[in-house]
C-alpha cells in the first residue's frame, strides 16, 4: 500500500503509531504531552480499531503516578500498554518504572521531554525530566524529528517485545511535539511487518492469571536482593543489538535508515558534535554546510541512549577525530558534567582500553549545555561550538545561546551566519493569544503541505499565559524537507504578518522581513488613512527594504460576519491571496474545507460564519502604496514608562520587549525571587474598545469592579478637596454611601492600557437609561481616541487615596469596591471566570495574605513572567505567593500554616519572658489581642511595631530571636488556591487531609470543570453530558460532589459560589470563611474560554447554571451547629429554568448535539436528573431540624 504524506506534529505522529500497537491506554494531561492521550482518547471514541481489529481502552487517571500504576497493573495482567507524559509527569512515574523495569515488562512510554520545575516552573522542552530517569532500567530512544518520532514509536514497540525492556521514547516538546511538518506516514502493514505475534504471546504468557498462578513483587532481603538486581545483565547486554537489528528491518520495510549512533559529515572530520534529539537536525545541516566549505566537521546522532553501547558509538566516530563536543540540553547542578558529556568521556577511555576505538589518540572532549527550556538552538551556535573546538585550550564546560557574566561559560558566536537556501519562503505572523491566529495558521501550512508539492514546516511561538499573550507563527515551505528546528531570524522573513494594530507601536517587527517581502496588516484605519498612523520606525523599514504593504481591517469583516474579534480566517485568507501559493479559487476551496474539519462539531452556524468571513475578505484588502519618505512623528512606545523600577526597565522590560534572550545571568535571581507589583508596568494595550462610565446614570452599585477580571476597572470615595487638580476630563459625582455623603467624590475609572475589553462590566452593570436602555451607566466605546486622555485620568485617580479600612466595613458588594485589590492586570484570558475571586480574596484579605498556589491557570496567570499581578498597599504590604507543584498544594499551603503558627507560639513564648523588658502592658496587650476587626488589626500592628522598636534597643540573643518573627503576631490568612484539576484529581489526597487536619487554612477552588491550563480534558469535576478532551464523546458519569464530601468532617466551613448569581453571597461567604478558625473550603463557579461561550457573558452563564439547579449555591458553617442551628444554609431558589437552556449555550455540551444527537440526548437526561436529585438532597439537608450540641432534637 502506498504511504500517504502528511502534515502533522510529532505527539500526532506519536500517538498514531502507539494506539495501533497497544490495547490499553493510560493517560493524564500535562504540557507538551497531552495531545497525545487526547489524539487516543478522540480515536477511541470513534471506535477506530488497532492493527489487530479492537479499540483500545483508554483510562484517563487521576495523576501520573495513578497513570503509571494502572499501565504497571494492565501489563501485569498481559495487555499491551502504553501512556504518554513529560516533565514532573514522568518524575511521578519512575517509581512504578523501576518496578516495570525490574520485573523485564515490555511497555513504550512516549514522552515529549520537557524542562522541570526549579528555580521555575517551565512548560518548554529539554532534557532534564528524561535524564532524571536513567537509573531506571527503562531503555531510552531519543528522536529528533516529527518524522523520527513517528519511526521511533514502532522501533520502540518491536525492540521493547523482543528484549523484554521497557522502553521510553522521547523527543522535544514544543520544538519536535508542537512542531508541523510533512512526514511519509507508515501505513498499518508497516506496523505489523513489524511486530513479532510470537513476542506478543510471550508476553501474554506471563500475564498474571489464577490459571497458572504466580507470585511476583515480593519483598527481599539483604541476603538476597543484591544478586536478584544482577539477573536482569543479560537482557541489557542483548539489547542494543536488538534495537539494531529492529531498525534494519524497519529500513527494509520502509527505506529510511537508523542507527543507535548515526553520523554525518567529513570522512576525515576532526571536531565532532555529539547530541541527541531535535538538535540533531541543526547540527546537522550545519555540517553538511561547512563541510560542503571543506571544513574538517561532523555530527553523531545518539539514537539508543540507554542501555549505552560503547562498541557502537566507537563504530560511528571517525578514526581522524581530534576533538568531541557532548552537548547536554539538561543541567545537574553539582555533578563533573552533564549525562551524555559523562557517557562520552567513559565510552571513548573504555574503548580505548578495550582497543575498539579507530583513533590511536585520545580526543580532546569538552561539554557544552544548550536550549534548556526550548531555548533557540541555531546554525549560528553550531558553528560556534565548532570554532570553539579550534582553539588550543577550548573551555572544557560551556553553555552556548546564553550571556554567562556570573561563571563566563558562554561561548560567542555570529547570529548573522544562516545556511537556508533561498528556495525556502519563510512566513511569519505576529498575533494575539486566543484571536486565533495559531489556529489559521495551523491549517495554513497544513493546506501548503498537503494541497501542494511543497514540504513544509509549522512552528507556533507563544508563552505558557496562552490567550491574551503575543504569539508569533513561523512558517516556512520549499521544494525540500525543512530540516530547520528553529525560529525565523531577522532579515529572514519572506512574509510578515501583524494581526494587532497596537503590536506595531511596541515591537520591532519589521527586523525580521527579508528586503522586498510583503508586509500584510491588520489596520484599524482605512487603507488611504493608515500610513499616517504607523511609527515613524515602521515607515522607514517599509521604505529601506521596498516591502510591498497591504492592509484590511479584519475587525470590521469579522463584525459584519458575526466572527467577534475571530480574525484569523480573515486574515488567512489575505495570506494565500497575497503570497499566490495556491490559485485564488483552490486557496479558498482549501480553507473552507479546513473550516469545516476544524469547526464543523460547533454547528452549522459557525462554519457558515466562517465562510462568509473568507468570502468578505479579499474586497476588503487593499495593497498601499509606500511612500518615499518618512512623515510620522509616531514614536515606539518604550516596553516600560520611565518612572519604573530599574529591575523593571533594565531586566523585565527587555523581557515584556520580546528581548528576554538578552537577559544576562547576573540580572537573574539566583534563587527565583521576584518583585511583585509589576503588571502596573507592561501596559500591553490590547483592548479595541473599553469600558466608559457615565456619571449621570451610575448608582454606586459597584458590580462593575467587583466583575472586573483584570482589576482595571475601579471606585473610589475621597473628599471633594482632591479634586482641586485632577485633570480636566476626570469625572466625579457625589458619594452616595452611608458611611462617605457629604463632601465627598465618587468616581468609577479604567485603566485603558491594562482593560482587555472583555465587557464583563458592561453585562453586569444594572443601570440603564429609561429613555435609551441600550445605554448604561458603563458602555464600550473604542480605545484609541480616549486612550491617552484615560492614561492621564487613571494616573490621577491612582493618586488619591484609598479610604480609611477602619471606617467603613465591606459587608455589602459596593463597599468591597472601596478596598484596594492586590491583584491586578493579570495575563489572565479577557472575560476570565477565575480572577474575580482572587481579586475579591486580596481586596478583603490581601494586606496579611500567603498563598499557596496549585500548578494551573492560576499559577500562569498569576506567577509568569515578565511581571506578576500580586501587588502591594501603600505600606508596603501585600500577598506573598508561591507555587510548589500540581499536586501538593494543600500540603504546601498546610507547611505555610504549620510554620506561622509555629512562629505565633513561638513568638508568645519569646514576648512572655521578655514582658518586664519591653513592658508588662505592652506584652499583656499583644497576647491577648483580639483580630478580628480591620480596627483590632491595624491597633496589633501599632503595638507589634512599638514592641520591634523596643527590641532593636535590647540587643540581646532572646530579642533579636523574637525580632525576626514578631511581624507573625499580626494575623496572618493562610489561603491555598487552585483549579478543579488539582482539587477534585491529582492533588485530592492531600487536599483532604489538609482540611481534615482542622487548621486555619483557606482553600479556593476555581472550578471550570475542566484543565483549562493544559487545554480543556476532563477531571472529576466535568458535569455529565459534556464534551472535553479525554472525553471525547461525551462524559457518562457524573460530577464529583467535592463539597458535600467535605461537609462529612463537621468541622469544615464549605460554600459554594457562581457571582454572576450572587455577588452578595459570594461576599458573605469569602469573610465566613476566613473569618472561621478552621479549615475553609470555597469552591468558586469560574466560565471559561474552554467552555466555548462568548467570554462576555460568562456572568449570564453562571446565573442559569444556578437557575437551572446544576449549581446550588450554599453556605456550611459548622459554627452554626454549636449553637444548635442547621449549619447548611441553601442560598438559590428552586430550579426554574431547564438545564439545556443552561447547556446549550455552551459549545462543550452542544457539539455532542452535532456528532452524536442520541447520545447527547441520553446524557442530558441524565444531567437533568443529576441536577434535579442533587438539588433534593441539599434541601432535605437544609431543611433538617438541629439542635445544640447535648440536646434534644433530629439530626
Amino acid at each position: 500500500m502506498k504511504r500517504q504524506m502528511v502534515m502533522t506534529d510529532a505527539n500526532e505522529a506519536t500517538a498514531w503509531v502507539a494506539y495501533r500497537l497497544n490495547e490499553i491506554i493510560a493517560i493524564y494531561p500535562i504540557t507538551p504531552s497531552s495531545p497525545m492521550g487526547e489524539y487516543a482518547d478522540a480515536w477511541s471514541a470513534q471506535g477506530i480499531p488497532n492493527i489487530w481489529g479492537t479499540v483500545p481502552d483508554v483510562t484517563e487517571m487521576q495523576a501520573e503516578g495513578g497513570a503509571a500504576g494502572a499501565v504497571h497493573g494492565a501489563l501485569q495482567a498481559g495487555g499491551l500498554t502504553t501512556t504518554f507524559t513529560a516533565s514532573q509527569g514522568l518524575l511521578l512515574m519512575i517509581p512504578n518504572m523501576y518496578k516495570i523495569a525490574g520485573e523485564l515488562t515490555p511497555t513504550v512510554f512516549n514522552v515529549s521531554a520537557r524542562s522541570v520545575a526549579a528555580q521555575a516552573l517551565s512548560i518548554f522542552g529539554d532534557h532534564t525530566d528524561v535524564t532524571a530517569t536513567r537509573a531506571t532500567g527503562f531503555a531510552l530512544l531519543a528522536s529528533g524529528s516529527v518524522q523520527q518520532a513517528q519511526d521511533m514509536t514502532l522501533i520502540a514497540q518491536a525492540a521493547t517485545l523482543q528484549s523484554r525492556v521497557p522502553f521510553l521514547h522521547f523527543f522535544d516538546g514544543f520544538r519536535n511535539s508542537h512542531e508541523i511538518s510533512k512526514i511519509e506516514r507508515l501505513n498499518e502493514e508497516d506496523l505489523a511487518a513489524l511486530i513479532d505475534d510470537e513476542t506478543i504471546a510471550q508476553h501474554r504468557s506471563r500475564a498474571l492469571s489464577p490459571d497458572h498462578p504466580v507470585l511476583r513483587g515480593t519483598a527481599q532481603n539483604p541476603d538476597v536482593f543484591f544478586q536478584g538486581r544482577e539477573t536482569v545483565n543479560p537482557f541489557y547486554d542483548k539489547t542494543p543489538e536488538i534495537v539494531q537489528d529492529v531498525m534494519d528491518q524497519f529500513a527494509e520495510q520502509v527505506g529510511r535508515s537508523y542507527h543507535l549512533f548515526d553520523y554525518v559529515g567529513a570522512p576525515d572530520a576532526e571536531k565532532v558534535i555529539v547530541l541527541m534529539a531535535s538538535g540533531i537536525e541543526t547540527a546537522e545541516e550545519t555540517v553538511k554546510n561547512l563541510a560542503a566549505k571543506g571544513e574538517k566537521v561532523g555530527v553523531i546522532s545518539v539514537r539508543l541512549y540507554r542501555p549505552f553501547s560503547v562498541e557502537h558509538l566507537m563504530e560511528a566516530l571517525p578514526a581522524t577525530v581530534k576533538v568531541i563536543a557532548a552537548l547536554d540540553r539538561t543541567k545537574e547542578p553539582g555533578a563533573s558534567g552533564e549525562p551524555l558529556f559523562l557517557d562520552i568521556v567513559n565510552a571513548v577511555d573504555e574503548g580505548m582500553e578495550l582497543g575498539i576505538a579507530s583513533f590511536d589518540k585520545k580526543p580532546k572532549i569538552i561539554g557544552g549545555r544548550y536550549g534548556l527550556s526550548s531555548k533557540e538552538f541555531t546554525p549560528a551556535m553550531v558553528k560556534g561550538i565548532f570554532d570553539e573546538m579550534d582553539k588550543e585550550k577550548p573551555k572544557k564546560h560551556f553553555t552556548v545561546g546564553i550571556y554567562d557574566d556570573v561563571t563566563h561559560t558562554n561561548l560567542d558566536w555570529d547570529p548573522s551566519f544562516e545556511i537556508l537556501g533561498k528556495d525556502v519562503v519563510q512566513a511569519m505572523f505576529y498575533g494575539l493569544g486566543a484571536d486565533g491566529t495559531v489556529s489559521a495558521n495551523k491549517n495554513s501550512i497544513k493546506i501548503i503541505g498537503e494541497e501542494t508539492d511543497n514540504f513544509a514546516q509549522g512552528y507556533f511561538q507563544y508563552d505558557s499565559k496562552k490567550s491574551g499573550a503575543v504569539t508569533v507563527s513561523h512558517l516556512r515551505f520549499g521544494p525540500d524537507p525543512i530540516r530547520a528546528p528553529y525560529l525565523i531570524s531577522e532579515g529572514e522573513a519572506d512574509f510578515l504578518a501583524c494581526h494587532q494594530f497596537s503590536f506595531l507601536e511596541k515591537f520591532d517587527m519589521l527586523k525580521y522581513a527579508r528586503p522586498g517581502g510583503i508586509f500584510l496588516l491588520n489596520s484599524i484605519y482605512e487603507p488611504e488613512e493608515v500610513w499616517d498612523h504607523l511609527p515613524a520606525k515602521v515607515q522607514e523599514a517599509l521604505i529601506n527594504k521596498h516591502l510591498q504593504f497591504y492592509a484590511i481591517d479584519a475587525y470590521k469583516v469579522a463584525e459584519k460576519t458575526n466572527m467577534g474579534q475571530r480574525i484569523n480566517t480573515i486574515m488567512q485568507t489575505c495570506f494565500f491571496a497575497i503570497s499566490g501559493i495556491l490559485p485564488k479559487d483552490q486557496a479558498i476551496e482549501e480553507i473552507k474545507k479546513s473550516i469545516k474539519k476544524t469547526y464543523g462539531k460547533r454547528g452549522e452556524a459557525v462554519v457558515k460564519q466562517n465562510y462568509a468571513a473568507v468570502d468578505s475578505a479579499l474586497e476588503h484588502m487593499a495593497k498601499v502604496e509606500v511612500p518615499d519618505k518618512v512623515t510620522s512623528d509616531i514614536p515606539m512606545l518604550p516596553p516600560v514608562p520611565e518612572k519604573a523600577p530599574e529591575y523593571v526597565q533594565e531586566v523585565l522590560g527587555k523581557i515584556i520587549d520580546r528581548r528576554g534572550d538578552d537577559v544576562k545571568v547576573s540580572e537573574m535571581p539566583a534563587d527565583g525571587t521576584f518583585p511583585t507589583g509589576t503588571t502596573q508596568w507592561e501596559k500591553r494595550n490590547v483592548a479595541l474598545e473599553i469600558p466608559v462610565w457615565e456619571p449621570d446614570l451610575c448608582i454606586q452599585c459597584g458590580k462593575c469592579a467587583f466583575v472586573c477580571p483584570h482589576a482595571t476597572i475601579r471606585t473610589k470615595v475621597y473628599e471633594e478637596t482632591h479634586l482641586e487638580n485632577a485633570p480636566e476630563a476626570f469625572k466625579h459625582t457625589n458619594a452616595k454611601f452611608r458611611e462617605f455623603r457629604d463632601g465627598w467624590a465618587f468616581t468609577v475609572q479604567i485603566a485603558p492600557e491594562d482593560c482587555t475589553g472583555c465587557g464583563m462590566c458592561v453585562e453586569a452593570c444594572p443601570a440603564k437609561d429609561r429613555e435609551n436602555p441600550s445605554r448604561k451607566a458603563i458602555n464600550m466605546a473604542p480605545q484609541p481616541p480616549i486612550r491617552e486622555q484615560e492614561a492621564i485620568n487613571w494616573d490621577f485617580f491612582t493618586s488619591l487615596p484609598y479610604p480609611d479600612r477602619k471606617s467603613f466595613t465591606p459587608h455589602t458588594v459596593k463597599n468591597s469596591q472601596l478596598l484596594e485589590p492586590l491583584f491586578e492586570f493579570s495575563g489572565a484570558c479577557a472575560g476570565c471566570g477565575e480572577t474575580p475571586y482572587i481579586k475579591l480574596a486580596t481586596q478583603l484579605f490581601g494586606d496579611r495574605m500567603v498563598i499557596a498556589n496549585a500548578t494551573g491557570c492560576s499559577s500562569i496567570y498569576g506567577g509568569n513572567l515578565p511581571t506578576t499581578p500580586y501587588t502591594f498597599n501603600a505600606e508596603g504590604r501585600g500577598p506573598a505567593w508561591s507555587n510548589s507543584l500540581f499536586e501538593d498544594n494543600a500540603e504546601f499551603g498546610l507547611g505555610m500554616r504549620l510554620t506561622i503558627d509555629k512562629f505565633v507560639e513561638f513568638a508568645n513564648e519569646l514576648l512572655t519572658k521578655l514582658a518586664d523588658e519591653v513592658g508588662k502592658d505592652l506584652a499583656d496587650a499583644i497576647l491577648n489581642a483580639s483580630q478580628k476587626t480591620e480596627e483590632e488589626l491595624e491597633a496589633q500592628r501599632d503595638r507589634v511595631k512599638q514592641l520591634k522598636e523596643k527590641l532593636e534597643e535590647l540587643d540581646t540573643p532572646i530579642a533579636r530571636n523574637l525580632l525576626s518573627i514578631a511581624d507573625y503576631l499580626v494575623r496572618k490568612s493562610v489561603w491555598i488556591i487552585g483549579g478543579d484539576g488539582w482539587a477534585y484529581d491529582i492533588g485530592y489526597g492531600g487536599l483532604d487531609h489538609v482540611l481534615a487536619s482542622g487548621r486555619d487554612i483557606n482553600v479556593l477552588v476555581l472550578d471550570t470543570e475542566v484543565y483549562s491550563n493544559t487545554g480543556g480534558q476532563s477531571s472529576k469535576a466535568t458535569p455529565r453530558a459534556a464534551v472535553a478532551k479525554f472525553a471525547a464523546n461525551g462524559k457518562d458519569l457524573p460530577k464529583k460532589d467535592l463539597g458535600m464530601m467535605a461537609m462529612s468532617y463537621g468541622y469544615v466551613y464549605v460554600a459554594r459560589v457562581a457571582m454572576g448569581a450572587s455577588d452578595r453571597q459570594t461576599l458573605q461567604a469569602f469573610r465566613e470563611a476566613e473569618a472561621y478558625e478552621g479549615p475553609s473550603l470555597i469552591i468558586a463557579y469560574t466560565h471559561c474560554i474552554a467552555h466555548g461561550i462568548n467570554m462576555k457573558l460568562g456572568l449570564t452563564q453562571q446565573d442559569l447554571a444556578v437557575k437551572s439547579g446544576v449549581w446550588p449555591l450554599y453556605r456550611y458553617n459548622p459554627e452554626l451547629a454549636a449553637m444548635g442551628e442547621n449549619p447548611l444554609k441553601v442560598d438559590s431558589k428552586d430550579p426554574s429554568v431547564p438545564v439545556e437552556e443552561y447547556a446549550y449555550n455552551e459549545t462543550r455540551y452542544r457539539m455532542l448535539l452535532q456528532s452524536n444527537e442520541e447520545r447527547a440526548e441520553m446524557l442530558m437526561q441524565k444531567a437533568k436528573h443529576d441536577a434535579s436529585s442533587r438539588w433534593t438532597l441539599y434541601q432535605q439537608m437544609a431543611d433538617m431540624h438541629y439542635t445544640k450540641p447535648g440536646g434534644e432534637g433530629e439530626e
